[in-house]
């Protein structure tokens, strides 16, 4: 630790909202969240699925990000001076929906499901992003809404760095890739959203997405969710996400005010 570091502390609100923060991303991952609403414990993995179910999820998976990508790359900043709170409710009432009907027609209706879900969730975590301060001008704070859906807490096997755990370590892990995405559109632009750093930057999230989406899919192929659940179900994915992207760019505006390294050193010290 630097003695720079040791001579500064974060003011105590900053130090509150951090520990707020932290709290929502090292813990409860939506696999407890699903088991709470259920109540049962969600034990789901893409790899016991039948392989044409597993090879339906992966592609659902991608090509959700990749509608994702394209959105936010292509639309995000349109609405880049708007200040107005993030509408949340309006979100999540219509992921319930989106779930409702995925929930009353059978659990493999997810493939047609799931992109509605995710752009969505990515409309929200944009109009969050916007509160806490971000230009959505800028092709960086567009990425960062993306890296949302690699956040959730629960442990990912597949992660690239397993030197460390948690929020700071995904970061890390894709660092490169948000870079070398960021660098490729500011000299390129958006025209082709299936360039290789835009593709590995895809593929990274999906692994963490992946799990994620596999736990829902669990839940949702339970036979006495239905219609109901499944809007439920929708309803507590949304807000999930939410819940991340307030945290995520709550910690992204701390570190702007008060430097990296200070914010990154004190969320080490919280308990």
């Amino acid at each position: 630790m630097s003695n720079e570091l040791i001579d500064r502390e974060l003011p105590e609100e900053a130090r509150v909202e951090l520990k707020e923060a932290k709290l929502v991303l090292e813990h409860h991952g939506i696999a407890d969240r699903l088991t709470e609403l259920i109540g049962t414990p969600i034990t789901a993995s893409l790899k016991l699925l039948p392989d044409v179910a597993e090879n339906a999820v992966y592609s659902a998976i991608d090509k959700s990000l990749n509608v994702a990508m394209d959105v936010a790359l292509k639309t995000l900043g349109e609405d880049s001076l708007k200040t107005a709170k993030p509408r949340l409710l309006t979100h999540k009432f219509l992921a319930g929906l989106s779930g409702a009907a995925g929930g009353a027609f059978g659990g493999m209706t997810f493939a047609a499901e799931l992109p509605v879900s995710t752009v969505l969730i990515l409309r929200s975590v944009a109009d969050i992003a916007r509160s806490e301060g971000e230009d959505l001008t800028n092709i960086e704070s567009r990425l960062a809404c993306l890296q949302v859906f690699a956040l959730d807490p629960g442990k990912s096997t597949e992660i690239d760095d397993d030197t460390e755990i948690g929020y700071f370590a995904v970061r890390a892990a894709m660092a490169t890739q948000i870079r070398d995405a960021s660098q490729y559109l500011l000299k390129n632009g958006v025209a082709d959203s299936t360039a290789p750093p835009l593709v590995r930057l895809v593929a990274q999230i999906s692994k963490r997405f992946g799990v994620v989406v596999s736990e829902k899919i669990a839940a949702q192929a339970i036979p006495v969710i239905g219609a109901i659940g499944g809007a439920l179900i929708n309803s507590y994915f949304i807000d999930h996400y939410q819940d991340l992207a307030r945290a995520h760019f709550c910690i992204r505006r701390l570190e702007r005010n008060y430097g990296e390294a200070l914010v990154r050193e004190t969320y080490g010290r919280l308990k």
